[in-house]
């Protein structure tokens, strides 16, 4: 199993051995992500597992990747409206 994490800067990619039943949590744990990182606020965090959204108590399969979703600097609908707008042309009134 692996752990993800990645900034814009700086990326992570641990693979770890857990039990087969291990949940998110204790991959992330055991992988020293959070000492590596320790700006990230796990109980804050979101996670999952190949794009995917988890909770930290869901339970991993082999050969899953969890991965730990930094926050975002700005919201994507909003981002989006913008982007509308600067690029749909005026209507001209005559």
């Amino acid at each position: 199993m692996e752990v993800a994490y990645a900034l814009r800067e700086r990326q992570a990619l641990v693979a770890v051995e857990v039990e087969e039943d291990a949940t998110i949590e204790e991959a992330i744990q055991r992988s020293g992500i959070l000492d590596a990182f320790p700006e990230i606020d796990l109980q804050r965090a979101k996670v999952g597992i190949f794009g995917r959204p988890a909770a930290l108590d869901e339970r991993m399969r082999d050969g899953d990747r969890v991965e730990i979703y930094r926050p975002l600097i700005a919201d994507p609908k909003e981002m989006r409206r913008r982007k509308a707008g600067r690029s749909t042309p005026r209507s001209r009134r005559g």
